[in-house]
């Protein structure tokens, strides 16, 4: 009897945890379902989810008007396989054998949901290189 592999655990994290880490989970766990743990949070989180984020995921047929953002915690960093920083400087805490990726992306904060568009457009784009290289397809959109 084999056993499957464990599945990756992948934690996005930004400073409000109200735009990209809330679309990098959800485009991940939208594209993934089940294979991998999708999880976000911020080093100081917002009160709420962007709304141009909600709208523009909306387009997409994804709802992350239940979400809520989280705070930032050492144990999740310590459980993650992946860890995508999106802006949070110097507060990420770094721990060795982690695997670091930082994605240099435009804040949504603010902003409306034209430019949103080309945010979430781009961070798709990345979680569905990193399903590849984790050799997990992507459902089809």
């Amino acid at each position: 009897m084999t056993t499957a592999a464990p599945r990756p655990s992948v934690l996005f994290v930004c400073v409000h945890n109200a735009g990209r880490s809330q679309m990098g989970a959800a485009f991940l766990t939208h594209l993934a379902g089940d294979a991998v743990e999708a999880r976000s949070a911020g080093s100081a989180p917002a009160d709420a989810v962007n709304p141009a984020v909600v709208q523009a995921m909306k387009e997409v047929g994804i709802d992350v008007s239940a979400e809520t953002p989280k705070i930032l915690t050492t144990e999740a960093v310590q459980s993650s396989d992946v860890v995508i920083t999106m802006g949070c400087g110097d507060t990420c805490p770094v721990f060795p054998g982690k695997r670091y990726l930082d994605w240099q992306l435009d804040d949504p904060a603010g902003q409306g949901v034209d430019a949103v568009r080309p945010i979430r457009d781009e961070i798709e784009r990345r979680v569905r290189a990193l399903l590849a290289e984790f050799g997990i397809p992507a459902a089809s959109a």
